[in-house]
């Protein structure tokens, strides 16, 4: 996730000024919406951890500590972390070419799996896990605290804390001025291109042994934690006055402390803690970490975290979101193709915010099989295709796409529908037997 599993834990209740709202609006707008010519990028790819030979049998807690123990002293270039469940996360560091970016996670995951497979373990790609029930590997305040908060919706706050795995593709804010390279708009594409990535990335069809009627469960979990906590602002023109009024009124996770559980207030928003300044008034630290305790599917932190990609098949399943959301922002022309060709998928939104509309929804449910969105995904794929070679995309990598186009996106298809048919026993295997990627 990258997201409170990161941030500081120390030091939470050390003097420090209190926070007003025009200077948390004022933080929130200069520090999430940097902008500047689009040319850095990065991608944070999340594993669920497996028994090699036994994918079906839990990993203990042993042996998850033995193997991260033995990752530790591996230097890499992109930081390694670990989720609330186990899974393991790799955050490649902001590249200034696509090229970069997959060079050095790859190096960076070939390490990693090398000691994995050393240790009896391996990566699995999938959006969420197919067999296990939510348990949580970590034991910290922090997600004490998380758990506790979100267990007021339901269940499914333990599912994305533990059960979940996904891609997250990390591109510039944009330009300051208009156009397709402009912050105005890319947000606005970023939120209407979404539910098109999570049709054609949807891998994530099962819990519990059993399929959930839905092809992308771990968006379906991530909605039903609630807009409050998961969900994006309404689209406006101005883009930094709407995530910084959503950031205050969003509902405060939890106030830290430095011994003891943590505070976990019910309904309390970042403005009303200002306002109040109880249980003590909140601080620039509290600012920042509350804003990664937000977990909306597009999240501007500096840049824009696209954050709906289920975690892809394969080792190498991963570069195909990577290339194609690179060269649907960060080239000219296919931004723009992009931008007209979503744009009819606005209505079906009824200007609700993502992910709790219709348009995203439809997308978690029926994946490529919703006529429309498949239309839009081949010419999506296709003009990213073309675009690729512009930036600089080896053979290797648009050979990938080229691969992902015809056999998914063009047949409305997605690996959801893959682990369906192995689970359903119609692609020849035994029924049940092996839904590894």
């Amino acid at each position: 996730m990258s997201d409170a599993s990161t941030a500081p834990a120390g030091g939470c209740t050390e003097p420090h000024p209190a926070l007003s709202e025009a200077e948390v609006e004022a933080l929130v707008r200069g520090i999430c919406f940097k902008t500047g010519p689009p040319r850095r990028l990065g991608v944070e790819v999340e594993w669920l951890v497996h028994e090699l030979r036994a994918p079906q049998l839990p990993v203990t807690p042993e042996r998850l500590d033995a193997a991260y123990a033995a990752l530790r002293p591996l230097s890499l270039r992109s930081a390694l972390t670990v989720e609330p469940g186990g899974q393991l996360e790799l955050s490649s560091p902001p590249a200034a070419s696509l090229t970069e970016v997959i060079a050095t996670v790859s190096a960076d995951l070939d390490a990693v799996r090398a000691v994995l497979r050393d240790n009896g373990l391996t990566l699995v790609g999938l959006g969420h896990d197919p067999w296990h029930e939510p348990r949580r590997f970590l034991r910290e305040p922090r997600y004490d605290a998380m758990e506790a908060c979100l267990d007021r919706t339901g269940p499914s706050g333990r599912a994305m804390m533990c059960t979940s795995a996904s891609v997250q593709v990390c591109v510039d804010a944009g330009h300051e001025e208009p156009g397709p390279l402009g912050h105005v708009r890319r947000w606005w594409l970023a939120h209407h291109l979404g539910p098109v990535l999570v049709a054609a990335f949807a891998n994530s069809p099962l819990a519990g042994h059993r399929p959930t009627g839905w092809l992308s469960t771990r968006q379906l979990v991530w909605t039903r934690i609630g807009p409050g906590r998961a969900g994006g602002p309404p689209l406006d023109a101005d883009p930094r006055g709407a995530w910084s009024r959503h950031v205050l009124d969003s509902p405060v996770m939890c106030v830290r402390r430095d011994g003891g559980p943590w505070d976990v207030p019910e309904g309390l928003t970042f403005r009303e803690w200002i306002r109040t300044g109880v249980p003590r008034p909140p601080t620039r630290e509290d600012l920042d970490y509350h804003v990664t305790t937000l977990f909306p599917p597009v999240r501007p932190r500096g840049h824009l975290e696209l954050r709906m990609i289920d975690a892809q098949p394969g080792d190498d399943g991963w570069i195909v979101p990577l290339a194609v959301v690179a060269a649907l922002f960060d080239d000219p022309e296919t931004a723009e193709t992009a931008y007209r060709a979503v744009k009819p998928l606005a209505e079906r939104t009824l200007g609700l915010p993502a992910p709790h509309n219709p348009l995203w929804l439809d997308a978690a449910r029926s994946g490529l099989a919703d006529a429309e969105l498949r239309e839009v995904a081949v010419t999506c794929f296709t003009a990213a295709l073309d675009a690729l070679p512009r930036l600089g995309a080896t053979p290797e990598v648009t050979d990938a796409v080229t691969d992902y186009l015809d056999r998914y996106v063009v047949r409305g298809r997605s690996p959801a529908d893959d682990l369906l048919d192995r689970q359903r026993g119609t692609d020849g295997r035994a029924h049940g037997k092996d839904l590894r990627p």
